[in-house]
């Protein structure tokens, strides 16, 4: 693995924000001042498509990076567009069987909601 792949793992690892490529850039260029931000776009295709880090599509207009592999779903913030993570239990999808005469290959669960941030500016809570 080069050592700019390394450092973008490294830095998304360190991070729970799910960064867009931008936010990763101004990131890595910390330890890396001479990397643009095409390498940055490049390596991050490159790191998702193996497998090593997660691109988020949730119907943001930027992707978004994860650098938690492990089976998780997303929620995002409708207001702010601010993405966490939801550990609830997974779906199995070997367990599932055939679904409505297709192989199921695979699922994408996103949730959506109004963070507790841009709750407060509006002057009430979700959990009140």
């Amino acid at each position: 693995m080069t050592r700019q792949r390394r450092v973008i793992m490294e830095e998304l690892q360190k991070v729970h924000c799910h960064p867009t490529a931008d936010q990763v850039y101004e990131l890595v260029r910390k330890r890396l001042p001479r990397i643009s931000l095409a390498t940055v776009y490049r390596n991050l295709d490159v790191l998702s498509e193996s497998g090593a880090i997660l691109k988020l599509e949730l119907g943001c207009t930027q992707r978004r990076y994860d650098g938690d592999i492990s089976p998780h779903y997303h929620v995002k913030c409708v207001k702010c567009g601010k993405v966490g993570d939801v550990f609830v239990p997974p779906i199995n999808v070997p367990e599932l069987g055939p679904v409505a005469d297709f192989s199921v290959q695979g699922h994408k669960v996103e949730f959506f909601g109004i963070c507790d941030e841009c709750a407060g500016k509006n002057g009430h809570r979700l959990d009140s």
